[in-house]
């Protein structure tokens, strides 16, 4: 059996976390291959390496040198080497600021905190260190190249029993390091699942697995055991963010599970996400609740809409023009809604964007609706239960709360309820109760 192990930030914070990861690595042989992040916070006000990093790139870039905050980086990787005992560290951080010095470039800085967490666990270990630099590539049009990245990293894993990967980033066409978006250790270690050919993708983190919904919200939500990735994409979408909801498609087309785990309590379970092929249908109506704040409502209303040929693409035509996209687009026979993230409309993008929908279609009336807030209920036991709806929307009224919107996609996966935000807490708890608290 081969497991891939992704180690995130909060796990390699200190030495004494990076040697739990060491144990957890070790207690089983079939942990073959490791990605790990950049340390993370040590506590709330600490500064996370990657952020460190960035300011380095913008000192680098305005003065021409790397400053106090790449000093707070050496000083925090000597730390960590001195926790563990390790040796030549000093040097590869002084190898490390000359290039990112050379370099001048914002992803090469920022991709120091994954290389440098890589070398230190690598050689607590003792296996060899794969620099992502040289297998995952990106594409002219700044995308992953799977084709080759997977290719590149088949041929370098082979006769390798062990390895350390470092995550977060690649190389571009251009031969420059190329970062993923925050978070994007997570598809790294996916990546490396992939090509590794793995049984099993184990995503250590902080958090015994997938909560219910937000424990900020819900007492002491249920864990989720298991879901599938379509519950995965619809939760982590819509602010469950326990795993980057992007990391899932390398191992999703290879139909390998993953598995969130604990690192500092690895005896707990955690949460299965299981492909469809392994996933098995379970009594419960629904697996999760998540929902995000702050969005805008885009009404309109025309008679005869559904009779005006090309009406959809003229509005969709505006949104493109001003570059906004939308979450949802709910619609009847003679209206039609755009909900969208309230920070893509600030600084009068919104009033512009009503003001070419005007003049594009001629609404009989256009409104505009913000302070919303979005509420996803996602199972696959929803469409095999009778009465699923009436039993959200009860529980919704019965708290005395006025439902904004309503949206549900043709899967039956997820309903989706629009509130006003001085709802959001008081509409998550009530549904919970409904579900999980029968």
């Amino acid at each position: 059996m081969i497991k891939v192990c992704k180690f995130g930030g909060t796990s390699m914070a200190d030495g004494t976390n990076i040697a739990r990861v060491a144990d957890i690595v070790n207690a089983d042989p079939a942990r073959r291959y490791v990605v790990v992040s950049a340390p993370g916070k040590r506590y709330g006000a600490d500064i996370k390496i990657t952020d460190l990093l960035y300011e380095t790139a913008k000192n680098v870039r305005e003065t021409g040198a790397a400053g106090e905050a790449f000093e707070k980086v050496k000083e925090r990787f000597l730390g960590i080497a001195r926790e563990l005992k390790l040796e030549g560290i000093e040097q590869i951080l002084l190898e490390t600021e000359a290039e990112i010095l050379r370099e001048n470039s914002e992803d090469f800085a920022a991709s120091r905190g994954e290389y440098l967490s890589a070398r230190i666990t690598a050689q607590l270990l003792g296996v060899p260190f794969l620099d992502a630099r040289r297998y995952v590539k990106f594409g002219a049009d700044g995308k992953l190249d799977g084709e080759k990245t997977f290719a590149l990293l088949r041929e370098g894993l082979k006769g390798i029993p062990r390895a350390v990967v470092s995550g977060f980033y690649g190389e571009d066409a251009n031969g420059k390091v190329k970062t993923f978006s925050r978070g994007g250790s997570d598809i790294s270690g996916a990546i490396v699942a992939r090509a590794a050919g793995a049984d099993l993708y184990e995503n250590w983190t902080d958090v015994s697995g997938f909560l219910a919904c937000d424990p900020r919200i819900v007492q002491n939500p249920r864990r989720i055991r298991s879901l599938s990735y379509k519950e995965l994409r619809e939760l982590s979408y819509m602010g469950a963010n326990v795993l980057h909801s992007e990391s899932i498609f390398p191992v999703r087309e290879a139909d390998i599970p993953i598995r969130i785990k604990n690192t500092f309590r690895p005896e707990d379970e955690g949460t299965d996400i299981l492909p469809t092929s392994k996933y098995r249908f379970t009594e419960k109506t629904v697996t999760g609740i998540a929902g995000k704040k702050n969005f805008t409502v885009i009404f309109i209303e025309k008679s005869l809409m559904n009779a005006e040929i090309g009406f959809t693409h003229k509005v969709l035509t505006v949104l493109l023009k001003h570059g906004i996209s939308f979450e949802h687009m709910p619609s009847g026979i003679d209206t039609m809604s755009f909900v969208i993230d309230s920070e893509e409309l600030k600084n009068g993008v919104l009033e512009e964007i009503c003001r070419d929908i005007e003049a594009a279609v001629k609404p009989d009336n256009l409104h505009t609706y913000d302070d919303i807030s979005l509420i996803a209920v996602v199972g696959h036991g929803m469409s095999r239960n009778v009465g699923t709806s009436a039993r959200l929307f009860g529980a919704i009224a019965r708290a005395g709360i006025n439902v904004r919107m309503i949206d549900q996609g043709s899967s039956e996966l997820n309903i989706i309820v629009g509130v006003d935000n001085e709802n959001y807490e008081r509409t998550l708890r009530a549904v919970y109760d409904e579900f999980f608290n029968e």
